[in-house]
């Protein structure tokens, strides 16, 4: 099987972003700041060759799609597997106020986010279990060509821990997703995926640019000691 290139792309900062909300199933649109980094990512992949783009179907990932294949006259596919992980009764609560109307919940989820889900929600097991069919069935429909998958910041740390062999009760600790940060993975086929480029923001303004030593808590309670 030829190589097959996936663009894997969190969608671009949204009105919640900077508040750092549990904002995983709410549909919340882009800012004008994720419109402006979708732009300039949209900008610099605009002259490689593409031959489909793929999002999850929620609103912000939807509209940062349209945002990347307009340079090249393409429609955007929704694939529902590719959605957010739903945090159920914790959606749009800061982790302060998950911490404080739920404890019992939240100390579980700390120690293990993977099997464990709050109430109405799903865990990391649960996505991986759509959202790694989806991207390998993508592959498979596209084999040696180029696609764009824009997805979400959970469910992107959730297949690049399964399809890297990481541990995936340290997703949340361990990787990081910075707004329409961008990922690049080599399929040899559908059980050998190399990670070529890893949460690159290099298209942001120079003066926003993320700088590898500034890791910050991002809802992760190890980061926060």
């Amino acid at each position: 099987m030829p190589l097959t290139r996936i663009y894997l792309i969190r969608h671009g900062a949204t009105i919640l972003t900077a508040e750092d909300r549990f904002a995983g199933a709410t549909d919340v649109p882009l800012s004008d700041e994720g419109r402006a980094q979708a732009a300039r990512l949209a900008e610099r992949l605009s002259g490689l060759p593409v031959s489909a783009v793929y999002a999850s179907p929620l609103g912000r990932t939807m509209e940062t799609a349209r945002i990347l294949a307009a340079p090249h006259a393409m429609e955007v596919l929704p694939r529902d597997g590719l959605r957010e992980i739903s945090h159920g009764h914790w959606e749009k609560l800061t982790r302060a106020e998950v911490e404080q109307q739920f404890p019992t919940e939240a100390a579980a989820w700390d120690e293990d986010p993977f099997t464990f889900a709050p109430t109405g929600g799903e865990s990391g097991l649960a996505v991986t279990a759509r959202a790694l069919p989806a991207l390998l069935d993508i592959v498979r429909q596209h084999e040696g060509q180029s696609v764009i998958v824009v997805s979400h910041k959970a469910t992107i740390r959730l297949l690049l821990s399964s399809l890297l062999g990481f541990d995936p009760r340290r997703y949340r600790d361990n990787l990081d997703q910075n707004p329409a940060a961008l990922n690049i993975v080599d399929f040899k086929d559908t059980v050998r995926a190399r990670l070529m480029l890893f949460n690159d923001t290099s298209h942001y303004p120079e003066d926003t640019l993320v700088k590898p030593d500034t890791a910050k808590a991002c809802l992760s309670s190890w980061w926060a000691k």
